[in-house]
């Protein structure tokens, strides 16, 4: 048996407290975070 990790969207507006809530959550479960914005702005450099 695979086992597969869970993935979880968050999706808002500027200032919304996207990655705010996301930090919050990814330490009370221990999972990882991946901060798609931030890899988005990186490559827009």
């Amino acid at each position: 048996m695979t086992a597969t990790a869970p993935v979880i969207t968050v999706d808002g507006p500027s200032g919304a407290g996207k990655g705010t809530l996301c930090k919050a959550l990814a330490e009370s479960l221990g999972w990882r975070l991946l901060d798609s914005g931030a890899i988005y702005r990186v490559l827009a450099l």
